[in-house]
């Protein structure tokens, strides 16, 4: 009964994790030193060739090449 339990705890814990990196999911974030402006750092998908500037110190958290054009 424990193991059963156990079981379906990680099964959430993963699902839940999951989720979280669902927008990022097909993207591939590059640091891109050259183009950094001050405390935000330059990242480039090598997936899609999308840019974006984060100051987390890690890459985006969302896929900028589903966004509309403008």
């Amino acid at each position: 009964m424990h193991i059963v339990i156990g079981l379906i705890i990680a099964f959430v814990i993963v699902a839940i994790f999951a989720r979280r990196n669902r927008a990022t999911r097909n993207c591939r974030w590059r640091a891109d030193h050259t183009g950094d402006r001050g405390a935000l750092k330059k990242y480039r998908c090598a997936a899609c060739g999308a840019t974006g500037f984060s100051a987390t110190g890690g890459p985006p958290r969302d896929c900028k090449s589903q966004l509309p054009k403008v």
